[in-house]
C-alpha cells in the first residue's frame, strides 16, 4: 500500500502527540483530573474565538454544534435570515427550519461569497414587511465551495439594519486556522468543530455565546435538552459538562492546543494561506479552473472543476491507488468539482506532494497536463505566500 495521503477538508492527519494522548487511560468525567482537562481546552481555545466569553465543548459532530445555537437562542416563528453559499449554509437553515422558524433563504451562488449589500437589502425587505430577522445565520467559511465569506463586512451589514439580532456563525472549517474576531465583530454565536483546525479526531463541537445571545436564551422556546447551550455554561465554572462526554478527545484536544500554542496564532493563519496558494497555484498551473471565486478563495479548502470530458470516478480511482484521499463535491456540484482540504497542520510540503499525485492520476487517465508544472508552480506559490 503507497503512503497514504488524508487531504480532505476534515477529518484531518492526526500529529503524533495528538494520536498518543488518544491512548491515554481513561479517567473519571466527574473527577478532579478531568475538571482541569475541561478548563485547559475551554481556555486554550479563547484565542482563537477571540472572545471573553467561554468557549463551550459539547460531544457531538460541529452539526450539533450548529443545532445547539439554534434551539438554544430561538424560538419556535421567529423569523430567521440564512445567508447561504453553499450546501452548509443550507444545512443552517434547514435546522433552524426543523424547529420551527420562520426562515427565509438567501441564496448565492455557489462559488460566490455573499454581497454585504445584498444581505442590508433583504434584512430591510424583511423589516419592512414586518418580519424584521430575530437571527442572522452566516457560514464563515463554506466547505462545499471553497469560499470564506468576509464576514466582518457582513456582520457590519446587518448591524447596520438590525444592531439587536443575533448573527449565528458557522465557523466549523475556519476557527482556529484563519482569523476570527468574534468579539471584535460582535458575533453571537460561533460553532466550530473538532476535526478541522484542531487537528483531532471527529466527536467534539465547541461553541461560544455573546451576553446578547444569553439574554436571548431565557426567553427562547424552541424544544432541548442534550444540546441546551445554558447546561454547557453553567458546567464550565465547574469544569464540568452535563453529559458523559468523550473524555479521550479531550485529552487529545489539549494535546492539539499545546502543539498550537507552540505554533503561535499567526503563524498558523500564515501557514494556511500558504498552504492554500500552493494548491490554487498547482492546480491552475495544469489547467484545472478554480471553482471559487479567487478574490474570497479559502486557506482551508480549495475547490476546481472536474474537466470536461474526464470522469470524476475515474480521475479519484487513481489518485486513491497512489494514497490521495480528496473530496468530491457535494449537493448539485456532486461529480462536478474536486475540493483539497489543507487545514489542521498541513503544510506546503503536504499540499505539494498532492498536487504532484494529481498530476500523475491525470496523465494516467489521459487528461494532458505539462509534467511537472504543476508541483513547480505550487511551490513557487506557497513559497511566495509565506
Amino acid at each position: 500500500m503507497p503512503p497514504q495521503h488524508l487531504r480532505i477538508p476534515g477529518p484531518t492527519p492526526l500529529p503524533d502527540a495528538v494520536r498518543e494522548a488518544g491512548s491515554e487511560q481513561m479517567v473519571g468525567h466527574r473527577t478532579e483530573e478531568f475538571m482541569e482537562l475541561v478548563a485547559r481546552c475551554s481556555g486554550g481555545m479563547q484565542p482563537y474565538f477571540r472572545t471573553k466569553s467561554d468557549v463551550m465543548i459539547l460531544t457531538s459532530s460541529g452539526t450539533g454544534g450548529l443545532e445547539a445555537a439554534v434551539v438554544s437562542f430561538l424560538s419556535p416563528g421567529d423569523p430567521v435570515l440564512t445567508v447561504s453559499i453553499g450546501n452548509f449554509g443550507e444545512r443552517f437553515g434547514k435546522i433552524a427550519k426543523a424547529y420551527g422558524a420562520d426562515v427565509t433563504m438567501l441564496e448565492f451562488d455557489w462559488g460566490q461569497a455573499a454581497d454585504p449589500d445584498v444581505v442590508r437589502d433583504a434584512i430591510r425587505e424583511q423589516v419592512a414587511a414586518g418580519r424584521s430577522p430575530k437571527a442572522v445565520q452566516v457560514t464563515y467559511n463554506e466547505t462545499s465551495t471553497g469560499v470564506t465569506n468576509p464576514l466582518p463586512r457582513l456582520a457590519e451589514a446587518i448591524r447596520s439594519e438590525v444592531p439587536d439580532t443575533l448573527i449565528l456563525v458557522d465557523g466549523v472549517s475556519a476557527v482556529g486556522a484563519v482569523p476570527m474576531e468574534m468579539d471584535a465583530w460582535d458575533l453571537d454565536a460561533v460553532v466550530t468543530g473538532a476535526q478541522k483546525a484542531w487537528m483531532i479526531p471527529p466527536g467534539l463541537a465547541m461553541a461560544a455565546a455573546s451576553d446578547r445571545a444569553w439574554a436571548a436564551a431565557e426567553k427562547a422556546t424552541m424544544p432541548r435538552f442534550y444540546f441546551d447551550l445554558v447546561k454547557h455554561r453553567d458546567g464550565i465554572p465547574k469544569g464540568q459538562t452535563p453529559w458523559t462526554p468523550a473524555v479521550g478527545i479531550f485529552f487529545q484536544l489539549a494535546a492539539a492546543l499545546d502543539i498550537m500554542e507552540a505554533e503561535g496564532r499567526e503563524n498558523i493563519y500564515a501557514r494556511h494561506a500558504a498552504a492554500g496558494a500552493t494548491a490554487r497555484g498547482g492546480l491552475a498551473a495544469m489547467g484545472f479552473e478554480l471553482y471559487a471565486d479567487q478574490a474570497y478563495a479559502s486557506n482551508t479548502v480549495t475547490s476546481a472543476l472536474v474537466p470536461d470530458g474526464v470522469e470524476w470516478s475515474a480521475l479519484n480511482k487513481q489518485f486513491r491507488a497512489n494514497g490521495l484521499q480528496l473530496a468530491g463535491g457535494q449537493g448539485k456540484m456532486k461529480g462536478k468539482i474536486f475540493r483539497i482540504g489543507h487545514l489542521g497542520d498541513a503544510t506546503v510540503d503536504d499540499i505539494v506532494t498532492a498536487i504532484e499525485i494529481i498530476e500523475q492520476g491525470s496523465l494516467a487517465i489521459g487528461y494532458q497536463v505539462e509534467a511537472g508544472a504543476g508541483p513547480a508552480a505550487a511551490r513557487k506559490a506557497g513559497e511566495e505566500a509565506v
